[in-house]
């Protein structure tokens, strides 16, 4: 979700200022995706990369998410909205952690979409950390195959996304699941974060269903699979 600050420049306003927009179009494409029926959203909101951010922006940061988990929680669980967090959480305070703990309770047995925050996350980190709880479990170099790691990453019980979408004009992942972007379509757009709406969405979504997706076969063999 990248653009916030840019956002917030071109308006003369403080940085956090376009955080906070962002978050409203968070919530706008959470509604988006659950009247499309797509069950499952992931977004990259803090890279384990921002801490080098300057202090007074991260501290906002913090706030915000700190504000965001308190009062947005028990909306996405009356949506029937699977709330999840990945990625180091020891870096965040206790009052995040608890709150976090607290959301993914809450709502774990929730079916519509599965939403999931990337916070002090980075692609990186988990295949690092996949492998470090292979070798906690005694596994050996023959033990260490795709599938097996796999089934470690912070992901691991979702499927691979099938679409990533990526604004602000930047055109790279930027360390965002890396692994399970393999064979995933990727969508780069100008709009900044906090314009980012339905429409922009449908976009992204229109480019999806006009790509042939071929793991590695011929268009011959997906055509005559379809």
């Amino acid at each position: 979700m990248d653009g916030n600050g840019r956002w917030a420049k071109r308006r003369l306003l403080p940085r956090v200022a376009g955080h906070r927009k962002g978050v409203e179009a968070l919530r706008g494409v959470i509604r988006g995706c659950g009247e499309r029926g797509i069950t499952h959203l992931t977004v990259f909101a803090f890279s384990s990369e921002n801490w080098r951010r300057p202090q007074e922006e991260v501290t906002l940061l913090m706030e915000l998410f700190m504000r965001a988990l308190e009062s947005e929680v028990a909306k996405l669980h009356e949506n029937h909205i699977r709330f999840r967090v990945i990625g180091d959480l020891s870096g965040f305070s206790e009052r995040i952690q608890t709150l976090i703990r607290d959301a993914e309770t809450l709502t774990r047995h929730n079916t519509r979409l599965t939403f999931t925050v990337a916070a002090n996350y980075g692609g990186r980190w988990d295949v690092v950390q996949a492998v470090k709880q292979l070798l906690a479990q005694g596994a050996t170099a023959a033990d260490i195959t795709e599938a097996a790691l796999a089934r470690h990453l912070s992901l691991a019980d979702e499927p691979e996304p099938d679409l990533f979408i990526r604004t602000g004009g930047e055109q790279r992942i930027s360390n965002f699941l890396m692994w399970q972007l393999a064979y995933t379509e990727l969508y780069f757009t100008d709009a900044l974060w906090p314009d980012f709406d339905a429409k922009t969405l449908d976009a992204a979504i229109a480019s999806y269903r006009s790509r042939e997706r071929r793991f590695g076969r011929t268009s011959e063999q997906v055509q005559t699979a379809s």
